[in-house]
């Protein structure tokens, strides 16, 4: 452990926040921590998927996307929706996105998340071992099942590129996928294949880093909560404090040596006035949980639909499921109701029984995705401010691993695996 005294603010709570908090203090600094919620894990880090899938990691650019996104356009439940609006930034986005469409692209960031990925699972296996989190998790693996053997091709070069970086996902015909997840035995004949991956996990998130946060409260974090950042102060070239508005309508300063900003899609907002432009957009997500009251007919497997792009994790007796992307809301956190029917229907129609569907707890959240899918982690063009955002929907993925590199990064430490620099590849 280091003897840095460095007063270190944390901008932002959720998972690689709370991560990047509890490294950092490990490592000698002192910590506060920030968000405008009441709690740990409110937002992008609530109630999403559940998979730790460093094997199904994959960007979303690559050379196929742009056409399968134009054709789904058309669709109100489209997997991926795209809302064109009238926003430079938007464009902005898109166009970088369209650069990374390349194979060459395609290979150096899926080299990139799954190096990340790979060191975020086992970061997250330490933590969870040193520190005895109950957070629902399961150690069964990942399997995704297909039900239109067209899309099941279209994949295979997207696996094929995933071996040759190490994740080996086992190719199984509908007997097999059954075997493994008997959950599915009622829609075997539909089934086409499907892969599996032994390695990979499932677990609550927001249980998780909210038991993260407690633990780094009892270990000397400060959290702060119910303030809001509205303003990074700059003077002589670096973060002089971060201006705050409380609920009760007062502003305040928090001061420090450095500062880390883990806003997820807020992030980009408050860099701009300093110069940085982080290329970032929020991608609009869904999940539905329902209250398990078979267990026997409800997966205990974490699963991927490929063909409606739907995830499955069990929570003890609770089956959620989350999916959906969509770019360019208006609204950006009220509920489609269409989208939210498309959850229900397709989980009575794959698990009939097995939960009772009249009962969901909907959300909705904004994923900060980048054109790449690789998280912008590392020192920004001011000195002493630092990014950790960007996560897209691999945050619980990566965002133990990611608040660990962090930490090495700001305190001057060799860190654990190669990892680009982030403006570097804007």
């Amino acid at each position: 452990m280091t003897e840095s005294k460095l007063r270190v603010i944390v901008l932002g709570a959720g998972i690689v926040g709370v991560a990047s908090a509890w490294f950092l203090r490990a490592r000698g600094c002192e910590v506060t921590v920030v968000d405008r919620q009441a709690g740990a894990a409110r937002e992008t880090s609530f109630a999403n998927g559940g998979q730790i899938s460093v094997c199904y990691a994959e960007p979303w650019a690559n050379p196929a996307a742009p056409l399968k996104i134009a054709r789904w356009m058309a669709r109100a439940d489209a997997p991926l929706l795209f809302r064109p609006r009238l926003d430079w930034r938007q464009w902005d986005w898109c166009l970088r996105f369209l650069r990374e469409c390349t194979d060459a692209r395609l290979r150096a960031n899926v080299r990139d998340i799954v190096t990340l990925a790979s060191y975020s699972r086992a970061t997250l296996q330490a933590l969870r071992t040193e520190l005895a989190i109950d957070y629902d998790h399961l150690e069964r693996g990942i399997l995704r099942f297909f039900t239109d053997r067209a899309v099941m091709e279209a994949v295979a070069p997207g696996a094929a590129l995933m071996r040759e970086f190490g994740v080996e996902r086992r190719v199984l015909d509908a007997a097999g996928a059954v075997a493994i997840e008997p959950a599915l035995a009622s829609i075997a004949h539909r089934i086409v294949g499907a892969d599996y991956t032994a390695a990979d996990e499932s677990g609550d998130v927001h249980r998780f880093t909210a038991a993260l946060a407690e633990r780094a409260r009892a270990a000397g974090v400060d959290f702060v909560f119910d303030q809001e950042v509205t303003r990074l102060v700059a003077r002589d070239g670096r973060i002089a404090a971060a201006e705050l508005l409380g609920r009760d309508g007062r502003h305040s300063a928090l001061g420090g040596d450095a500062f880390v900003v883990a806003l997820a899609s807020q992030s980009p907002a408050l860099l701009r006035p300093l110069g940085i432009h982080a290329p970032i957009i929020a991608a609009k997500g869904y999940s539905a949980t329902f209250p398990v009251v078979d267990a026997a007919r409800a997966p205990q497997v974490s699963l991927i639909d490929d063909a409606h792009k739907l995830v499955f994790s069990r929570f003890g007796d609770r089956l959620r499921v989350a999916g959906t992307v969509e770019l360019g809301s208006e609204q950006p956190r009220a509920l489609d109701d269409v989208r939210c029917e498309t959850l229900r229907r397709r989980s009575a129609e794959l698990f009939a029984g097995a939960c009772d569907w009249s009962q969901p707890a909907f959300w909705t959240g904004l994923r900060p995705a980048t054109p790449s899918n690789v998280p912008l982690i590392g020192r920004s063009r001011v000195a002493n401010l630092w990014l950790n955002c960007g996560h897209g929907t691999l945050g619980w993925t990566t965002g133990a691993g990611s608040g660990a590199l962090l930490a090495d990064l700001l305190t001057g430490r060799a860190p654990a695996i190669d990892f680009r620099p982030p403006m570097g590849r804007r």
